[in-house]
């Protein structure tokens, strides 16, 4: 059988060489000439090259290395080659099942070009799987040390997202700080007036829309903020305004001038999915920026708030009211009687014309199949066989706190060892056993040793303390879940604490479904 060839590239940090997105960087175009004769000094034939440019090893959606996998397993190559195993992946779960698993299955073979890994020889497994390890070990670091500098500047006050909240905008001469935006920000008064003079959040938002005012996202993807992937992720209906987004603004403490920021976190590296973080988990630091809201209407939204949750005929509180959306449209569903029975219906399509299909759903059946849900959760995450796996921050546990201790304590006795070198060193000196310019030669080596040691210690005391608070945070979530575990039946609390929102879609005549979808904050 004929030796056919697939180059894989793959972009590390060089993108700041291109001289426009549209070409290869230096990198690529480096990797492919290396790799093109590598392959001819070989006499493999190549079938393609696939360049992966401005993409992570860590990302599992690179169109060229999934093109690549496809042209694998359909037979179109039989070798995979690469300049090292890290431009394939640096996560040791992919390397395991394909490099050593599919591409055995295939009939693939995997050769990496500056580390030495072939599949074709015996033995080289080890040095593979090894070489798989430091790419984990790696991306891990890396990610710790990522999120410990953006930690420190949101503690510092500084805003780090890559677009500022609806109201206000980059400032263009201070990085990290933001400034008003004039045209939001009136739309954003305009809200909290509107509440305070009695209108509700549901109201506020179709008169918006009446007046076609853009809604946040739609502004800023107007002015160039947000792109067409953003869009993609936000919905067809994007640009309208819904309770949600009206809720958001009046409850957020930009808008008095504070700097709020980390509401939400990945699960870990390997998995983007977000989490809720509990409010006292946020970083807040006031007075950062120019207030939109003045005090007293702040206040008196607030209190307006807390006061307007939503009574049943009976007295009894809706511990429903504003977490039930349409799946359709996105406005809150409104409570309906009907026979005696609540329920919870959209009426956007009784105003406006082909906004969605409606949705309306029994009440009853919601609050069981949120129980449910809840139950089901809840056991989860106490179930010690599932935790490790579903709850949503990582548990890096003691072993890798142990670890970083171990480091820290060798790195301390080698900076100790240094400056004992250096009173020896002096004392060398002072007894004319050393020349002066081999004292200073040692001497510089010396504090430069300890310099470097200095700087290895704070950065693992840095990933220790993230590391304790993130196991904290942990046990924390674990014990809220813990005392509410026994719940009998759904209580404001269990809604408060545990749901973000609710997504309710139009039921399918043909069966009896309800399309239901919780959104926790955990």
């Amino acid at each position: 059988m004929s030796e056919i060839a697939g180059i894989y590239c793959r972009l590390s940090e060089e993108d700041r060489h291109k001289k426009s997105r549209e070409e290869d960087s230096e990198s690529i175009q480096n990797q492919k000439s290396m790799l093109i004769t590598y392959a001819m000094e070989r006499g493999w034939e190549i079938y393609s090259i696939y360049s992966d440019d401005d993409y992570t090893g860590s990302d599992r959606s690179r169109p060229e290395f999934n093109r690549m996998l496809a042209d694998a397993e359909e037979g179109k190559i039989n070798i995979v080659l690469c300049k090292s195993q890290s431009r394939f992946s640096r996560e040791l779960e992919i390397v395991e099942k394909y490099i050593h698993g599919y591409f055995l299955l295939w009939n693939v073979r995997f050769v990496s070009v500056v580390d030495n890994a072939d599949t074709a020889l015996r033995g080289n497994k080890k040095a593979r799987q090894i070489n798989g390890l430091i790419n984990e070990w790696y991306l891990e670091d890396m990610s710790e040390s990522i999120k410990s500098v953006l930690d420190d500047k949101r503690s510092k006050g500084l805003h780090i997202g890559s677009a500022a909240v609806y109201g206000y905008k980059k400032d263009p001469e201070r990085k990290g700080h933001i400034v008003i935006d004039e045209p939001a920000a009136k739309v954003v008064h305009e809200i909290f007036e509107m509440f305070a003079a009695g209108y509700g959040k549901t109201q506020i938002a179709r008169e918006l829309n009446r007046r076609e005012i853009p809604s946040p996202f739609q502004y800023k993807f107007l002015a160039g903020e947000y792109g067409e992937k953003e869009r993609e992720n936000t919905g067809k209906y994007a640009h309208l305004w819904r309770y949600h987004s009206v809720d958001n603004i009046l409850q957020n403490e930009m808008y008095i001038g504070n700097m709020v920021q980390g509401k939400s976190g990945t699960v870990s590296y390997k998995m983007k999915k977000k989490y809720y973080r509990p409010k006292d988990q946020w970083f807040v630091v006031e007075r950062t920026h120019e207030p939109v809201i003045e005090q007293d209407l702040w206040k008196k939204a607030q209190i307006l708030l807390r006061e307007r949750s939503v009574p049943y005929r009976d007295g009894k509180v809706n511990i429903l009211a504003g977490k039930v959306v349409c799946a359709g449209c996105g406005y809150a569903l409104q409570v309906n009687y009907t026979r005696g029975k609540r329920y919870l219906r959209c009426k956007v399509n009784q105003r406006l014309e082909n906004i969605c299909e409606g949705c309306c759903i029994p009440e009853e059946l919601l609050r069981k199949r949120i129980l449910e849900e809840y139950k089901d959760m809840v056991w989860q995450y106490l179930n010690p066989e599932q935790a490790e796996t579903l709850i949503s921050v990582p548990n890096e546990g003691n072993e890798r706190q142990d670890a970083v201790r171990k480091e820290i304590s060798k790195y301390c006795q080698a900076k100790k060892k240094c400056e004992n070198a250096l009173k020896e060193l002096y004392l060398d000196r002072a007894n004319g056993d050393i020349t002066i310019e081999e004292y200073r030669t040692f001497s510089q080596r010396f504090h430069e040793d300890i310099r470097r040691y200095d700087g290895l210690i704070a950065e693992r005391q840095k990933l220790l303390e993230e590391t304790e608070r993130r196991t904290k945070e942990r046990l924390s979530k674990k014990e809220i879940i813990k005392k509410y575990a026994d719940a009998g039946e759904l209580s404001y609390d269990i809604m408060d604490k545990f749901v973000n929102y609710i997504e309710v879609g139009r039921r399918n005549s043909r069966r009896e479904e309800y399309p239901v979808k919780i959104y926790w904050k955990f």
